[in-house]
């Protein structure tokens, strides 16, 4: 059967704005459908709310009905249709295809028609816009959608109402992709097998390539992304676990190791993991992978490797070289690229050529390289004199020494200048621009390391990749490491890595004060593609005792992260604080300031022992201001210490000028926090036009954040719309956390008000928006803040019982938002209403529920509150 459900947008406001022109229109609405259905032979079985659901035997005949009523009607309505097998009972319908057909309706808006492929598969001749596979909550793999148009109809909608159809972080291929279809397939059908597949073989046979192209094929398979670990660039074991958690943005939860903590994060995620390269850290991602797949039924794995990994139930699948005539085609493709008009007018030499390599991919690719300068016959003659040596007693050891010889070989042709800098240049993890390149080989003539930067892209020994208006330039690992080792063997790799962590300890603090005017976008950007550096170059700074460098690069990677909700610099920071309290360094306070941001993290003791410390050293001494010590005082806000809260920040307006407004706004939210509420109405006044005289978008958007606070209990529609302009300039700006923070508190105020901008809906998309973002990043003394906040949404809408479960989640530790006296309100009415025992029951639920769970929880809810809604008169 295929079925067609229907619904008025936006009738619960119709009906509160114009209840009787609310009512004549539903009269002619019901009319119209009746009788388009009735004319279409269709069954109009059953009436939800302002729609209908109803029955038809041809997908034709629904679409057909669809498009006449559509035509007709004078409200917005939203249509949704799909097919599939149902039974019929007593004047009902049942079966999965019903509830799929209503989140596909509840996907669009009014005046579209939506169909599921189910339904667009059967027909012919109807114009039909492929929107894509789409996730629909309560639908375990994503749908296809369509948009049905014709002629009267409306195109142009806003975008679908799906889930977030995020992907992961799967790169798009730089290169075509030759040969190897039936590979991918039997590799594709393998991952659908098996909870872990292993790609093996010699380095450069192209596992890393072929990864990519099954990742990709599988990619429409996991509603929750693919996720690709390049780690190649993690140097040390120890470090696996917090380059993919990293990657995830998950961080280590209390009483958990890292490990446990990013299985944990995982349980439930439909999702690929493509671990790359691990072979130089083999038993370490060994541990993660078992870790992960022994928490979650959900999550496939995908890695390449030299060898097999020996976790139980892994599939390896050998990669095996290229057969000679894909080599061949592959050969001559790159020639192409690298000499226009390239034709094979020495066939025999280049097939010589494919053969000697032994059809691996990057050996071949070097040598198409060279037809910018040589024929296929002097190539073919210097193989012969590289490989001379190269028959080994094992063939694993022969493929070895294969490839290392024809990166020898590639290197041997370079200049000397362009040999040196290729070395240099292997100090860099994940690329490089022309300007730390410059730096690293200590060279004050840009267009000369220009030059040679083009001769090695040329050579195919660097890469090139465009964007936003930047060239940026990378190594596949292989040469990378063959230049590292010719780097060590010149005695210069020391030195060269000093002078990698001394750039980028630079380069941070010029990111900072880039940070500091109005394009702070640019800042997170840089940090995000330099992240692999700033964590290389400070752990070769820390290792090697340069406290000025690796507190440099902890402190503004600190700063970053934590606006952007990433926390891994936490961990630096508080690796420092012992080394830098016995040397008395000047950025001792800054240490501890950013290690005490891992109450966050759940661990508040931790982070109250750090903010006490940096401020004895403070008292003690003269450590100058720096803005990250601002953050001394919020673990206060986790620990139910209001009046140390207000003291340390009163304490800060005093000691420093405050350009930014943030000590100003932290002492408002201490006292809001604290009960005194027309104190810190009173303290937020001018807060947000002296922010704005900064032109700094996050101070900015943190003074909307604490004036929309202070406004709520005095004036919420006027901190409703404070608080709306402050997350528009958040988003905009990339101020992550700032966003979360101004979403939760939206949805406080919207929760509070009553009349005009009392809007639930909105209220439930908000605090969507800061679990999401908290869930992500791993910020769990935040999450439970937000989930104290539904539930207060939840108690004044009579949703007791799960209000009780998130209370109990909620209150496992203290937060800022759980301190006020509002959310103990809310849990003695809950008491009150369910019963002390019924109570205590729900909440121990709550307590003993997993971050992943808890979260579930919570958007099942919010779905049970927003489909209530629709149904509302």
């Amino acid at each position: 059967m295929t079925f067609l459900f229907t619904d008025i947008e936006g009738s619960t406001r119709r009906w509160e704005s114009d209840a009787d022109g609310m009512r004549l229109a539903l009269a002619d609405h019901d009319d119209v459908l009746r009788a388009a259905i009735q004319a279409h032979q269709g069954f109009l079985f059953k009436h939800t709310g302002d729609g209908v659901v109803a029955a038809f035997a041809s997908p034709k005949a629904a679409v057909d009905t669809a498009v006449e009523a559509q035509r007709k009607l004078q409200l917005p309505v939203r249509m949704g249709i799909a097919t599939g097998e149902a039974a019929l009972q007593d004047g009902d319908y049942f079966g999965t295809v019903l509830n799929r057909a209503a989140r596909v309706m509840a996907a669009g808006h009014g005046g579209q028609i939506l169909l599921a492929d189910s339904t667009a598969a059967l027909l012919s001749g109807v114009d039909l816009l492929d929107l894509g596979p789409r996730r629909l909550r309560g639908v375990p793999t994503p749908v296809g959608l369509f948009q049905l148009r014709a002629p009267g109809l409306r195109e142009q909608f806003p975008p679908l109402r799906a889930l977030d159809t995020s992907r992961g972080n799967l790169r798009s291929a730089t290169t075509s992709f030759i040969g190897r279809d039936t590979e991918v397939g039997g590799i594709v059908t393998a991952v659908r097998a098996h909870r872990l597949v292993t790609l093996t073989g010699v380095g450069g046979v192209g596992k890393t390539r072929l990864a990519l192209e099954v990742a990709t094929a599988l990619s429409d398979e996991f509603p929750d992304g693919v996720w690709l670990f390049e780690l190649a660039t993690v140097t040390d074991p120890a470090a696996v676990t917090d380059a993919v958690a990293s990657v995830l943005g998950i961080t280590q939860q209390p009483d958990k190791t890292l490990a446990e903590s990013v299985a944990t994060a995982l349980d439930g995620r439909h999702r690929l993991l493509l671990f790359d390269n691990c072979e130089h850290v083999l038993d370490a991602v060994a541990d993660l992978i078992e870790a992960i797949l022994k928490r979650s039924a959900t999550v496939r794995v995908l890695a390449t490797s030299r060898e097999g990994l020996g976790i139980a139930d892994e599939q390896v699948w050998r990669v095996r070289s290229l057969d000679t005539g894909t080599a061949i085609e592959l050969f001559v493709e790159r020639a192409c690229n690298v000499t226009q008009g390239f034709s094979i007018d020495e066939p025999y030499a280049v097939t010589e050529i494919c053969r000697r390599l032994d059809g691996i991919p990057l050996a071949i690719e070097l040598a198409a390289s060279r037809m910018a300068s040589m024929t296929a016959s002097e190539v073919r003659d210097r193989l012969d004199q590289r490989f001379r040596l190269l028959v080994g007693s094992r063939r694993g050891l022969e493929r070895h020494q294969t490839l290392r010889h024809a990166v020898q070989w590639s290197y041997d042709l370079l200049t000397g200048p362009e040999k040196r800098l290729l070395e240099t240049c292997s100090v860099f993890a994940g690329g490089f621009d022309i300007e730390s390149a410059c730096a690293v080989a200590r060279s004050d003539d840009e267009f000369a390391t220009l030059d040679l930067l083009d001769a090695l892209v040329r050579k195919s020994l660097v890469l090139a990749e465009r964007s936003k208006g930047r060239t940026r330039y990378s190594m596949l690992e292989t040469i990378r490491q063959f230049a590292e080792e010719k780097l060590a063997a010149r005695g210069d790799a020391d030195t060269a890595r000093t002078a990698h962590s001394v750039f980028f300890a630079q380069r941070a603090t010029q990111a900072y004060q880039a940070w500091a005017g109005p394009r702070q976008n640019d800042a997170y950007d840089w940090y995000a593609a330099e992240m692999a550096n700033l964590r290389t170059a400070f752990r070769w700074a820390a290792d090697h005792g340069d406290l000025d460098v690796a507190t440099a690069i902890a402190a503004q990677a600190g700063w970053f992260g934590t606006i952007v909700e990433n926390f891994e610099p936490v961990a630096w920071a508080e690796e420092l604080v012992g080394p830098t309290n016995t040397a008395g360094h000047p950025r001792y306070v800054s240490m501890c300031a950013i290690a005490s941001l891992c109450y966050m993290l759940g661990r508040s003791s931790d982070a109250v022992a750090y903010s006490e410390a940096a401020q004895r050293a403070i008292a003690e001494g003269s450590t100058p201001f720096s803005p990250e010590q601002l953050w001394l005082g919020a673990v206060y806000s986790a620990v139910e210490k209001p009046e140390r809260y207000i003291e340390f920040y009163r304490g800060q307006l005093a000691r420093t000028h405050d350009g930014l407004q943030l000590a100003k706004g932290c002492l408002v939210i201490a006292l809001l926090n604290s009960g005194r509420f027309e104190e810190g109405y009173a303290a937020s006044a001018g807060l947000v036009e002296a922010a704005e005289a900064t032109r700094n978008p996050y101070a900015i958007s943190f003074a909307l954040l604490v004036r929309g606070l202070a406004q709520s209990r005095f004036d919420p529609t006027g901190a409703a719309s404070t608080l709306r302009r402050g997350l528009d300039i958040a988003r905009a700006s990339g101020n992550r956390a700032n966003v979360s923070y101004l979403a939760i508190s939206l949805t406080m105020t919207l929760n509070r008000a009553d009349g005009d901008i009392n809007d639930p809906a909105a209220a439930l998309d908000n605090v969507a928006l800061a679990l999401g973002n908290y869930f992500e990043s791993g910020n769990i003394t935040q999450m439970r803040a937000a989930l104290g906040i539904l539930m207060k949404f939840l108690d004044r809408r009579g949703y007791h019982e799960p209000a009780a479960v998130m209370g109990g989640f909620a209150s496992v530790s203290p937060t800022a938002a759980l301190s006020l006296p509002e959310f103990s309100e809310a849990l003695d009415h809950l008491r009150e209403v369910l019963g002390e025992q019924r109570f205590a029951a729900l909440a121990r639920r709550g307590a003993d529920m997993t971050m992943a769970g808890a979260v579930e929880y919570a958007h099942d809810q919010m779905d049970r509150v927003r489909q209530d809604l629709d149904q509302l008169p």
